[in-house]
């Protein structure tokens, strides 16, 4: 489900799985780089330790701070564009991702909006999040992802460049 309201994207998935194998795929740089298109999330995990999401050449695509962490069920970041000048002007984002064991799944809710006005940055998360999370869904049940490219090759010149939420 995918709910754009304003300057946050909500989206919402349960995935057949434990909070502890969901929390490993959100965290793990080497599980990261399967389903999020090559990229992955450097962190120590802790509230006030740096984060970055980094494309697979070693660029930075994002950085920021993580906020809040419980382990296996809540991970806050403060997150800003750093590879796009129209949206890193935009500002710091806040994305919290919350896991809730339910029966034999996992119901993830991820709330991605900016702390301040604007309208790209929360544009280009509503394009790259449902991806990224059909992905990461697909590869928990079956051990395989839905899509290998965010952006169709014809839809996004810089598709190699533009993979991330």
């Amino acid at each position: 489900m995918t709910n754009p309201v304003g300057n946050t994207f909500v989206y919402v998935t349960y995935i057949r799985t434990t909070p502890e194998k969901l929390w490993t795929a959100l965290t793990d740089a080497e599980f990261n780089k399967q389903y999020w298109f090559g990229t992955h999330q450097e962190s120590e995990w802790k509230p006030g330790s740096p984060w970055r999401l980094v494309f697979e050449d070693g660029r930075t695509a994002d950085a920021g701070e993580i906020l809040e962490v419980e382990a296996n069920r809540r991970l806050v970041i403060r997150w800003r564009n750093e590879f796009r000048p129209e949206l890193r002007e935009e500002g710091y984002s806040r994305c919290t991702m919350e896991l809730e064991p339910l029966e034999d799944a996992v119901k993830l809710t991820i709330t991605h909006g900016l702390e301040g006005p604007g309208e790209k940055f929360v544009e280009a998360v509503s394009g790259g999040w449902p991806k990224i999370l059909s992905n990461l869904k697909s590869l928990l049940e079956t051990g395989e992802i839905a899509f290998s490219q965010a952006y169709p090759a014809n839809a996004n010149p810089h598709a190699s460049a533009d993979t991330r939420p």
